[in-house]
């Protein structure tokens, strides 16, 4: 039984950080995709981004 857990752990285990750089690289450009939207919300208002702490 051990053995047959073992098995699909280890046949998961490239699908699990497929899914989890999937995970990253999605997050990275929804971060980018937020960034260049805040800086053209504060350009069209004129808000000085620098001035303002931005997380």
């Amino acid at each position: 039984m051990a053995e047959n857990t073992h098995h699909h752990t280890t046949r998961r285990n490239p699908l699990l950080e497929a899914a989890r750089e999937e995970m990253i690289k999605f997050e990275r450009k929804e971060n980018e995709f937020r960034k260049r939207d805040r800086e053209e919300r504060a350009a069209e208002l004129q808000l000085p981004l620098d001035a303002i702490k931005v997380h």
